[in-house]
């Protein structure tokens, strides 16, 4: 019951960190009756091009040694070792090509279907692949019965298709028995073909079903609850929370570094009090007005109180403060479409400092 909520709860599609975890743990979807279909597939190519002039040599061994027996005589045991050697390199020569046939065509339904790759973690042992319990479960539990029905589907559907093919084809099996032994061979292959040929279509439908059926099994398996989704952000990105109070340390100590330049500042243009931009120039040292610091209500008082603490000049001016303040960035100089009205301010600064230096 526990196990139906729990996937009743994945309601969400498996993220690429988890899909490329799985696969780098070599859980893969895997077909296993795209691989049956490739074994009968080569022996369909084994028995069209090959099987001919190697079932016809091996006829005609077979012919001469039941025609012949005297010519091998088993009285010794080298003579059974002899015999024993000529009929295995005869039975040799026609099962080569077939097993080297489905050794290719089994490494090749494997990699059309996921490229071949080492795992350390499917080699590693493990407790659970030889726990009695879990092997129970596999044989007997829900997989293990669709396995059997499957199996059981495929056994019926191929029957069927056997019947049909040799239903009108018994006399011709029944007829070649009376027929000279390598005539009788190549009668079989006809018959082998046409079986194979039937078998071969039944099985693409069936692997072209499980192919899909399996991805589509595995990504059911891969999916997620929300919380398993939040909890891979958090991983991967960072926790919100934790992200938050950095930005927050962040901003802290850029205004605290913001004010601390404040009392360099030539001049303050504020707004009155919603605004606040601290400008400083200094000839032959500066080529234009640089934003040292600007802030908004609370910051735009500080730094406006930071000034008056430190006699520099505040200029109140409400369009030329909100204008900045949107358009200027701290540490830079300001935007030449503010050079004139700002240069009327600095002129004033410096011809107040000049009248204290006469009066003084």
């Amino acid at each position: 019951m526990s196990e139906d909520a729990d996937k009743d709860s994945k309601t969400e599609e498996a993220t690429e960190k988890k899909i490329r975890d799985t696969i780098e743990k070599g859980k893969l979807p895997v077909s296993k009756e795209t691989s049956i279909f490739a074994s009968f597939l080569a022996i369909l190519v084994f028995a069209v091009f090959f099987a001919q002039g190697s079932i016809g040599q091996l006829g005609a061994f077979l012919s001469m040694f039941m025609e012949k027996p005297e010519a091998w005589p088993l009285a010794t045991a080298r003579d059974v070792t002899d015999l024993f050697r000529v009929v295995f390199f005869e039975v040799a020569k026609l099962l080569g090509v077939l097993m080297l046939l489905l050794v290719t065509a089994g490494i090749g339904a494997s990699v059309l279907q996921n490229m071949p790759q080492f795992v350390a973690e499917r080699v590693r042992p493990q407790a659970s692949r030889i726990s009695i319990s879990k092997g129970w479960k596999r044989l007997f539990g829900i997989q293990g019965f669709v396995e059997f029905l499957k199996s059981l589907g495929k056994l019926g559907l191929v029957s069927l298709v056997l019947v049909f093919v040799l239903s009108g084809d018994y006399r011709l099996l029944l007829a070649g028995m009376f027929t000279h032994p390598t005539a009788f061979v190549l009668t079989i292959r006809e018959l082998a073909i046409d079986v194979v040929v039937s078998i071969v279509f039944v099985m693409a439908l069936i692997a072209t079903v499980d192919l899909v059926w399996s991805r589509f099994h595995w990504r059911q398996e891969l999916r997620m609850t929300r919380q398993e989704v939040k909890d891979e952000m958090k991983q991967s990105e960072g926790d919100p929370i934790v992200k938050s109070r950095l930005r927050s340390l962040g901003r802290d100590r850029a205004r605290q570094r913001m004010m601390q330049a404040v009392p360099r500042a030539t001049l303050v243009i504020a707004n009155p009090t919603h605004f606040s931009i601290a400008l400083k120039y200094v000839r032959d040292e500066d080529t234009a007005p640089l934003v040292l610091a600007k802030g908004q209500d609370l910051v735009a008082l500080k730094i406006r109180e930071i000034a008056e603490a430190n006699n520099i000049p505040v200029f109140e001016d409400v369009a030329l403060a909100r204008s900045m303040y949107k358009q200027v960035s701290v540490d830079s100089v300001i935007p030449t479409k503010f050079y004139q009205a700002v240069a009327e301010l600095v002129r004033i600064v410096y011809g107040n400092q000049a009248q204290r230096k006469v009066i003084s």
